[in-house]
């Protein structure tokens, strides 16, 4: 059974940072892409972050480039979300996932995506 559980988030102010951490059991890291995404309250969830299988590619939202980091340990099998410079409008649930087969790249699509974390709140006060 593929587990992934989400931890890290907190209320932070504007220009703040968090770091994110996702622990996955159940499936190993270093075979598959994981990403992070967020879903703002009374909006859709949309993608943050990706990284591939192997972990040498990682791809960003617009939104937050420059700003958000991803990274994994895999002896730890944890995939992590570095936020800096947070802005009130970061504020969401944010939730990592994995991709639905391994030695893929790193997807935008959620559908790509098969397991997911309950998520963790980030909240942002400006």
């Amino acid at each position: 059974q593929v587990q992934l559980v989400e931890s890290g988030g907190g209320l932070v102010q504007a220009g703040g940072s968090l770091r994110l951490s996702c622990v996955v059991s159940g499936r190993t890291v270093s075979n598959y892409a994981m990403g992070w995404f967020r879903q703002a309250p009374g909006k859709e969830r949309e993608f943050a972050a990706t990284i591939n299988w192997n972990g040498d590619t990682t791809r960003y939202a617009t939104s937050v480039k420059g700003r958000f980091t991803i990274s994994r340990d895999v002896y730890k099998n944890t995939v992590y979300l570095q936020l800096n410079s947070l802005k009130p409008e970061d504020t969401a649930v944010y939730y990592c996932a994995t991709a639905n087969r391994p030695y893929s790249l790193g997807y935008v699509s959620q559908a790509q995506y098969d397991y997911w974390g309950q998520g963790t709140q980030v909240t942002v006060s400006s």
